[in-house]
């Protein structure tokens, strides 16, 4: 005769490594704080810093105000460009203006609008990957508008054209899924044969790790939570991969209090993980729900190592060294809003 214990699975969570912030969201966020501390509030930021509600909401409350275009901020103000980058059009504005500004784009941002540019200036059409009005994609977009052509996602290959099919190159917006990435890349390949790629991967090393991570646990997963804001590419993008490769159900959310219990009905193995603009905190907060709900079993599922680190903005290290004496060189990883409670 078996007993209960024999017959229902044993509860447990299988929780992603890497996951959460990566280098260039924390360069954002620290961009910010340093800056209220070192100017005062109010400090103006062009569109959300990063794609998260809890972190635009802290930074709000701490005398950030956020804006959707360059000339709501008053003449002469410190305004920051946030991670996702900005066309030149939007510097050429903030100067007109007498803007003090400070770019917190992430660095492999910049890296795929230096190629636009490169790729631009020997007259290639540049094939730019991505989902429209995604503001990465219209910023790199805005580095070489009359040779950028966007493709979003494998359907719209066959509505490109090119002037030289001899000369095309592909680019990417660094927060995709990596295979519906490279199913594009592959389409437009049948299409163009020539097509060049760029001279190195321009789909972010923290998206593929996350993604590599949901990947491996995907399988042995029943309900798999992604904390993150909808709004975030690479946060939407893990619940679809989740799903991919293997998960029985996927859900986005913000907060634990988004949780519903009923998604765990005839559930075993709950897979967590968070988007890359995502605080730890908030995970926390989900593991304590479930783990009051009978998941407190918590397995680690690691895909990577990560250590990279960014330097933060060059005008930010310049007053913070003037008028503090602060060594500024690196930003603390994945360390950003810890203490900062959740907050709707």
């Amino acid at each position: 005769m078996t007993t209960p214990a024999e017959t229902t699975p044993a509860k447990k969570v299988l929780l992603a490594a890497p996951r959460g912030y990566c280098a260039g969201v924390d360069r954002a966020v620290v961009t910010v704080e340093k800056a209220l501390e070192l100017y005062g509030a109010p400090v103006y930021v062009r569109k959300q810093i990063v794609h998260n509600k809890h972190v635009v909401q802290t930074l709000e409350r701490r005398g950030a105000i956020f804006v959707d275009e360059t000339d709501e901020v008053p003449e002469g103000a410190t305004v920051i460009f946030s991670a996702h980058g900005v066309a030149p059009v939007v510097h050429e504005e903030a100067a007109a203006r007498s803007l003090k500004t400070i770019d917190a784009t992430c660095p492999l941002v910049t890296k795929v609008h230096r190629e636009a540019v490169r790729f631009a200036d020997e007259d290639y059409d540049i094939l730019l990957i991505g989902h429209e009005g995604h503001e990465e994609v219209v910023g790199t977009a805005g580095e070489a508008p009359d040779h950028v052509t966007l493709v979003d996602g494998p359907d719209d290959v066959d509505n490109v054209t090119v002037r030289d099919p001899e000369k095309v190159v592909w680019l990417s917006q660094t927060t995709l899924s990596v295979d519906e990435t490279m199913e594009t890349v592959d389409r437009l390949k049948q299409r163009f044969p020539a097509l060049q790629s760029p001279p190195s991967d321009d789909i972010c090393y923290a998206t593929q790790n996350r993604q590599l991570a949901v990947k491996k646990m995907a399988k042995d997963t029943d309900l798999m939570i992604v904390v993150g804001s909808r709004n975030s590419s690479n946060s939407v993008r893990l619940v679809e991969v989740a799903l991919e490769h293997g998960a029985r159900a996927g859900h986005l959310v913000d907060y634990a209090d988004e949780l519903d219990e009923a998604w765990l009905e005839g559930v075993s193995t709950v897979g967590v993980t968070s988007g890359a603009s995502v605080p730890e905190v908030l995970v926390r907060d989900v593991l304590t729900w479930l783990a009051e709900r009978g998941y407190a079993d918590v397995e680690a599922v690691v895909a990577a190592e990560e250590t990279l680190l960014f330097s933060l903005p060059t005008e930010l290290r310049r007053d913070l060294k003037a008028r503090k004496g602060e060594d500024a060189g690196q930003v603390r990883h994945d360390a950003a809003f810890e203490d900062a409670g959740s907050l709707h």
